[in-house]
């Protein structure tokens, strides 16, 4: 019995070797238009879906692949009698897998010079309607929409079979996928036409929390997928162990502060609420004057700097027997690293160059509602400060 598989990508990152490694394992390549010439370029024996469905593309391309031979090819249950008589009468065969991801609506839109016209072409139509079909059938039929999952498939398939855990998990991923392109799609269509505006929020676990500011609350800790901004969420954790809540809360307030300033700064925190900030023309003098702001407050702190992190802030830091719960930074010298990686309850966080974010969204959470705002990211001159007294 012939097995399909049916690519159709935007994509095409990783194509060429993924279908030549299906038809290693005995599926024949269905596609369309400019993801079907890419493979039949590279030698990749492929066959049209125009000559699967006997019928062919039209209107620019917005009609190729809404056909019952295609979505029948998806949706039939290999184990229902009544399906199988149905895709037997009309000549449809089962389609096994899809590999699928959809046209850039994003960036398209991301272009300040994109008129509506040019955005609403770049909706994708059958791309999220295959995906959904074959998301919704994962029992029988495996949807890939990750070129970093072609791997695993394979490797899937070299090992034996993809089995029905693994092709749900990828039917997570797919209606995640097109849940947030219609959320794209949505919240463009309503503000050119002036509707009101919807917020949604999409986070991804990260991890589980001992607890929360207090041991009897229960805690987890997300990010946005999306952000790739230098800050507590992304930074690399080099030395010690994890986070606690109260840990996440104090780093996040001691790099986004020390992000405001231009000229070295070290900003050191305690509770929340910074004991300590200075600046200067060397790094390792805005740490000292930083710390002496408040010594006996920096007790178990948390500091951020905006530079790299020297030996000679390490010699401050054991001359003066500071107790420090984490120290971030842009980066580390690596003698400086070692030293500090000999101290046992010290976490060190790497969090690659550090500077403002002037598209970030400050959310404040109220009881039934949020309150959203753009960042303060106004720099203060000497012409707005008066003395009123």
């Amino acid at each position: 019995m012939t097995k399909f598989a049916l690519i159709s990508v935007s994509d095409k990152t990783g194509i060429v070797e993924f279908a030549k490694g299906l038809i290693k394992h005995g599926y024949t390549i269905l596609s369309t238009g400019g993801t079907a010439k890419e493979l039949a370029d590279a030698g990749v024996e492929v066959m049209q879906v125009s000559d699967y469905t006997g019928f062919p593309e039209m209107m620019d391309g917005r009609v190729k692949t809404l056909h019952p031979k295609i979505h029948g090819g998806l949706l039939g249950r290999r184990d229902n009698v009544e399906d199988q008589k149905a895709a037997k009468s009309q000549g449809i065969e089962w389609i096994d897998l899809v590999a699928i991801n959809l046209y850039p609506f994003a960036a398209t839109v991301a272009k300040k010079e994109t008129t509506l016209e040019e955005a609403v072409e770049q909706i994708d139509i059958g791309g999220p309607s295959m995906i959904r079909s074959a998301a919704k059938n994962f029992k029988d039929v495996a949807v890939v929409i990750d070129p970093s999952d072609y791997p695993k498939v394979l490797e899937k398939l070299d090992t034996g079979d993809l089995d029905v855990a693994f092709r749900h998990h990828l039917a997570c991923k797919a209606f995640t996928a097109t849940s947030e392109y219609d959320e794209m799609i949505s919240q463009y269509m309503c503000d050119k036409c002036g509707d009101p505006e919807l917020l949604n929020l999409h986070y991804t676990k990260v991890r589980s929390l001992r607890y929360g500011e207090n041991p009897h609350q229960k805690a987890a800790f997300f990010r946005n997928p999306h952000n790739k901004d230098a800050n507590v969420t992304n930074a690399e954790v080099l030395h010690g162990k994890q986070l606690s809540f109260n840990n996440i809360v104090d780093a996040d307030s001691a790099i986004e502060l020390v992000k405001e300033f231009a000229r070295p700064a070290a900003v050191f925190v305690k509770h929340n609420n910074p004991c300590g900030v200075a600046t200067s023309d060397q790094i390792e003098v805005a740490f000292v004057k930083g710390h002496q702001v408040d010594p006996l407050s920096a007790f178990g702190c948390v500091i951020a700097v905006n530079r790299i992190v020297n030996e000679a802030i390490v010699d401050y830091i054991d001359e003066n027997k500071l107790f420090v719960e984490i120290i971030a930074a842009p980066d580390f010298k690596p003698k400086a690293l070692e030293r500090l990686q000999e101290r046992v309850n010290l976490r060190i966080l790497k969090t690659g160059e550090l500077k403002l974010d002037p598209n970030r969204r400050d959310i404040k959470k109220v009881a039934g509602g949020i309150l959203v705002q753009t960042a303060d990211t106004y720099i203060v001159k000497e012409s707005d400060l008066k003395s009123v007294t």
